[in-house]
C-alpha cells in the first residue's frame, strides 16, 4: 500500500492540516521521516499506525497495487421493479412486485415492499465474501470492481462506493444531472463519515463485505427512502470503514422530466427526519458552525456588517493560542478562521433557501433588504456555474439549483410534519471558540 496525500492537506514542518473535518495533527521527528518517504512514493511498512491515523483523518488516501479478491468473489445484488431495460447478466435478480414479473429473477415479491426489503433478499442468498448493490437502472463501466476490491486487504473496511455519474444525454435536465447529479460525490476519494466531506454513499453502486451485512441486520426496511444513509452510518457506528473511491465508476439512468427529477429531490428530503429519529438531531443538522460564526453572519445580515466582522476578526484572534502548542503559526491559524467565518457564508445561504428556502424564499422576497440578501445567497449558483462551466446556460443552471434547493426543503418540511419533529430544520451552534 502507498499513501496519496489529500490535495487540501497542507504540511507546515511537522504540522499537518487538513481532512473533513478540519485537523491538526502534529508529528514526531520520526512520523515526519515516514511522512516524507510516503510523500514521495514509498511503500507503508513501517509506521501503520500513523498511516492508518492520516487515512482515518482524511489527510492521505490508500493506494493499492492489488489485492487477493477477484470478481467471483463477490455477487452482485439487483433490486428491480418494472426495469426499462436490461439488467445485469449474471446478477441476482430480485424483482420487487413488477407488474409483469423478470424472468432471470432470483427471488420475487407478490407486493412491492421497497429497495431496502430486496436489498435484503438478495444479500440473504449470497454465498460469496463480498456483496454488491446495483439499482436496475445502473450501468457499471468496465472494470469498475477493479478499483474498489483491492481497499478490501484493509480488514477495517467494510464497504466501497464508486463514483455514481449521471449517463450522458442531449436535453436540458441531462447535462445539468450529467454536472449536478445527487449521486455524484466527486472525483476526491474520501473516508465516508457523519462531519465528513461525504457523509453517506448511494446504494445505487456499493460493495459491502456479507459478515458487516450480518452484524448490523442489513438494511432498515421500515425506511423508503434515506435507508442508504442509514445503513452506511450503522457500518461506520459499528467500527467499520467506509471508503469512497471515485477511481470505479457506474453511470445512472437520469428522470425523464423536471417534474420526476423534482419529485425525486423531495422524496430524498423526506427522510431526514426519520434518520433523525435514529441517530440523532445533530446528525442531521441543516447548518453546523460555531456560534461566534452564526453570530457574525446573522449580524450582516440585519445590516450590521462592521459589528459582524469584529466579532470574525476578534474570534479569529482566539485561535492561535490552541494552535500554537501544536506548531501552528500565528499568522496561519488566524488565516484559517478568518477563511472559516467567509466559507461559512455559504453553508448560511444553503441553510437559508434550501432546507429553509420553503419558508424564507417568501418571506425574504417581500421586503427591499431581503430582495438584496436572497440575490447574493442565489448568487452562489451562478458562481457555481463559472467554475464548473456544465454544458448548460447560467439562466437554466440557476433555475435548476434553486428547484432543486426548494424541492428537498419541501421534503424536509413533509418529513418533519408526518415525523412531528423540527430537528432537521434547526441548525447545530454548539461550538463557541475561546469557552
Amino acid at each position: 500500500m502507498k499513501l496519496r496525500i489529500d490535495p487540501g492537506t497542507k504540511v507546515l514542518g511537522r504540522t499537518l492540516i487538513g481532512g473533513a473535518p478540519l485537523r491538526v495533527l502534529r508529528l514526531s521527528e520520526a512520523g515526519q521521516r515516514l511522512f516524507e518517504q510516503w510523500r514521495h512514493g514509498s511503500e507503508v511498512g513501517r509506521g501503520r499506525d500513523l498511516a492508518d491515523r492520516l487515512i482515518g483523518a482524511g489527510l492521505a488516501h490508500p493506494v493499492y497495487a492489488g489485492g487477493s479478491l477477484t470478481s467471483a468473489d463477490v455477487t452482485i445484488v439487483v433490486p428491480a421493479r418494472d426495469p426499462a431495460g436490461p439488467l445485469p447478466y449474471g446478477a441476482l435478480v430480485v424483482d420487487d412486485g413488477s407488474v409483469e414479473p423478470i424472468p432471470q429473477a432470483a427471488q420475487r415479491h407478490q407486493v412491492a415492499k421497497g429497495p431496502a426489503a430486496a436489498r435484503n433478499t438478495g444479500w440473504w442468498l449470497a454465498e460469496t465474501e463480498l456483496v454488491a448493490f446495483l439499482d436496475a437502472d445502473t450501468r457499471p463501466t468496465p472494470g469498475w470492481l477493479d478499483a474498489l476490491l483491492p481497499h478490501f486487504e484493509d480488514p477495517a473496511v467494510v464497504a466501497v462506493a464508486p463514483r455514481v455519474r449521471s449517463a450522458p444525454g442531449a436535453s436540458k435536465l441531462e447535462r445539468y444531472e450529467r454536472a449536478r447529479s445527487s449521486l455524484d460525490l466527486g472525483d476526491e476519494p474520501a473516508q465516508v463519515r457523519r462531519g465528513g466531506r461525504v457523509t453517506y454513499v448511494p446504494t445505487a453502486a456499493l460493495v459491502v463485505r456479507a459478515n458487516a451485512l450480518r452484524e448490523v441486520g442489513g438494511f432498515d426496511e421500515d425506511l423508503r427512502f434515506g435507508e442508504d444513509v442509514d445503513f452506511v452510518w450503522r457500518l461506520v457506528d459499528a467500527g467499520g470503514r467506509v471508503r469512497y473511491e471515485p477511481e470505479a465508476e457506474v453511470l445512472h439512468e437520469p428522470r425523464g422530466t423536471w417534474r420526476a427529477w423534482a419529485k425525486q429531490r423531495f422524496d430524498y428530503g423526506t427522510s431526514a427526519a426519520p434518520l433523525a429519529r435514529r441517530h440523532g438531531r445533530k446528525a442531521l443538522a441543516p447548518l453546523r458552525m460555531s456560534g461566534w460564526t452564526a453570530l457574525a453572519w446573522s449580524l450582516a445580515a440585519v445590516g450590521k456588517p462592521a459589528w459582524g466582522a469584529a466579532i470574525a476578526v476578534v474570534t479569529a484572534g482566539l485561535l492561535p493560542r490552541k494552535l500554537r502548542p501544536l506548531g501552528v503559526p500565528d499568522a496561519e491559524s488566524v488565516k484559517l478562521a478568518l477563511r472559516g467565518h467567509l466559507g461559512a457564508g455559504r453553508y448560511v445561504a444553503d441553510f437559508v433557501t434550501r432546507t429553509w428556502g420553503p419558508v424564507a424564499i417568501p418571506l425574504l422576497a417581500a421586503t427591499k433588504r431581503g430582495r438584496v440578501l436572497l440575490a447574493l445567497a442565489l448568487s452562489r449558483h451562478a458562481y457555481e456555474w463559472a467554475k464548473v462551466r456544465p454544458d448548460v446556460d447560467v439562466a437554466t443552471w440557476v433555475a435548476a439549483r434553486t428547484a432543486d434547493d426548494l424541492s428537498y426543503g419541501a421534503g424536509v418540511w413533509r418529513g418533519c410534519l408526518n415525523e412531528r419533529t423540527v430537528g432537521p430544520l434547526l441548525p447545530d451552534l454548539s461550538e463557541w471558540p475561546g469557552t
